[in-house]
């Protein structure tokens, strides 16, 4: 009894579910017919409002072509009803002249007969009926103006609904990547004037072809691109590659899109170590700032995982402001404490390193920024060091402080450069030719450049004092620098490395 009352509730469940999904679908049913009835009638609209355009355009055809012969048939009549004047008028001088003459043809004196004969003579010389041309000058031909819309009939007769739109073809020759811009070209694979727009769809990707599910990424949309070529400009190329893809579209209808087309986008990718930076800065994946109270600020979230640890907290500098020659350099050894770098020696590095190609990137200074270095170093920059005092690392430095000065920085030898102070450097290393170029990023201008001979990886260097630093990475080598690299591949290290500069006593630098 208690096995049929189940069945009998699950059979009556199931009834019931199914009732709510049939009523479900019935409200599906309704909507479908009222969508059908509402677009039909929109179709219908753009129907008449199409025919009327088409009625509207033949109108102003005909009448065009109607006002053109009825032009030309006012001009022929006009011309043909002056030659009837003219010719008029010299029949009336004739026939005047013809009874003048058969009047003195009856004149018996000779004198007279003489004279009055030499008198007609002379007017029948003038007479305009010896000079008018007995030739129509207009033609009555009318035939160039007749039509024939035999063609245009048939063309009317192949009207037929929108048809959807080929598929374009992206042209892999054409398209163009440089200065952090994608250039995407693409053509219709036969003339479709009823193509009003594209759709240009592009996705990051690390992989060269179909990116794996779990590495999806949505596609970034261009919408109405009314020509056939487009240039995706400030893009961060923090990827390996870009897709593409094209859409063409008419005034109803999107047809299918292209073949994805995968382009390479070559670029230096890396931030901040921040587990390498002196204890003094706070690091954030692309920023770094000089902080006085010895990064203690980063570690409040901390403070309690710290208390009773048996650790010491950091001694604070006296003066917040305070010149790095004077900040106390003295900190407990605390486990775990970031102390790659320590004293005066303010530096953050970059946590990838270069061993071979061509990188460029970019560092913008705050306003207030007293004294900073961008640079390049290899891995064995001591825990005291500073870029450029040694033989490792290699920098521009400028200094704010008390005075401004702009200088390239190797060996533990300077040299103050006599240019205007930026606030935005561009670096630039070719690895394997051992070129390392500084460039002022706001003009393009170079600053400095180094040759040499590179036997180890290197890392990106920063150092910084009374301020901060922002770092712009993931970009693409500039055209304007690949152009001005073949014309310093001829100097040599006695023309761009500080090693020819002769050492001289330079004041003891704040970074």
């Amino acid at each position: 009894m208690s096995e049929q009352r189940e069945d009998l509730q699950r059979i009556v469940s199931t009834l019931a579910n199914k009732k709510d999904e049939i009523f479900n679908f019935i409200d599906i049913l309704k909507q479908t017919i009222r969508n059908v009835q509402v677009n039909s009638s929109n179709v219908f609209h753009e129907l008449d409002k199409e025919f009327d355009a088409l009625h509207s355009v033949l109108d102003e055809m005909k009448e065009s072509m109607a006002n053109t012969i009825q032009q030309e048939r006012t001009e022929k009549i006009q011309a043909l009803n002056n030659q009837l004047g003219q010719c008029s008028s010299a029949l009336e001088s004739s026939e005047e002249l013809l009874e003048c003459a058969t009047t003195i043809l009856n004149v018996k004196n000779p004198t007279e007969f003489s004279k009055a004969a030499r008198r007609i003579k002379d007017r029948i010389t003038a007479c305009p009926a010896f000079r008018i041309c007995l030739k129509p000058t207009i033609s009555d031909n009318m035939s160039h103006l007749m039509v024939d819309f035999t063609l245009e009939r048939h063309v009317l007769q192949a009207l037929k609904f929108l048809p959807v739109p080929k598929v374009p073809e992206i042209n892999i020759a054409a398209c163009l990547v440089a200065d952090n811009c994608v250039t995407v070209a693409w053509k219709m694979p036969e003339e479709d004037s009823r193509v009003d727009h594209f759709v240009l769809e592009y996705k990051k990707t690390d992989y060269d072809g179909l990116a794996r599910v779990k590495d999806e990424q949505p596609w970034e949309v261009i919408d109405y691109v009314k020509d056939y070529v487009y240039t995706l400009s400030g893009l961060k190329f923090d990827k390996k590659y870009v897709t593409v893809r094209v859409q063409a579209c008419n005034k109803a209808l999107a047809g299918d899109y292209s073949d994805p087309v995968t382009l390479e986008t070559k670029a230096f990718v890396f931030c901040l170590d921040d587990t390498s930076s002196h204890l003094n800065l706070k690091v954030e994946e692309n920023y770094v700032e000089w902080d006085p109270t010895g990064g203690r600020g980063q570690e409040k979230a901390k403070g309690k995982e710290n208390k009773g640890s048996g650790q010491y907290p950091v001694l604070k500098s006296k003066k917040s402001g305070a010149s790095p020659k004077r900040t106390s350099s003295t900190r407990s050894a605390v486990k775990g404490c970031r102390d790659r770098f320590s004293g005066e020696s303010y530096t953050v590095l970059g946590d990838t390193a270069i061993e071979s190609g061509e990188h460029y990137w970019e560092a913008t200074a705050q306003k207030d920024c007293k004294s900073y270095s961008v640079g390049v170093t290899y891995r064995n920059l001591g825990k005291f060091d500073q870029l450029g005092k040694t033989n490792s690392s290699w920098c521009i430095h400028i200094n704010n402080w008390l005075q401004s000065t702009l200088s390239a920085k190797h060996n533990n030898k300077s040299k103050t450069l006599d240019l205007p102070i930026t606030d935005r450097i561009g670096v630039y290393c070719n690895f394997d030719g051992g070129q390392l170029m500084f460039y002022n990023a706001n003009s393009m201008e170079l600053l400095y450049a180094f040759k040499t001979k590179f036997t180890q990886p290197l890392l990106p260097g920063f150092m910084v004092w009374c301020g901060g630093l922002s770092v712009s990475t993931c970009l693409q080598v500039p055209s304007v620098v690949k152009a001005f690299q073949k014309s310093v591949n001829g100097l040599n290290s006695s023309t761009c490395s500080l090693y020819s500069v002769p050492v001289m006593p330079i004041e003891r630098s704040h970074c």
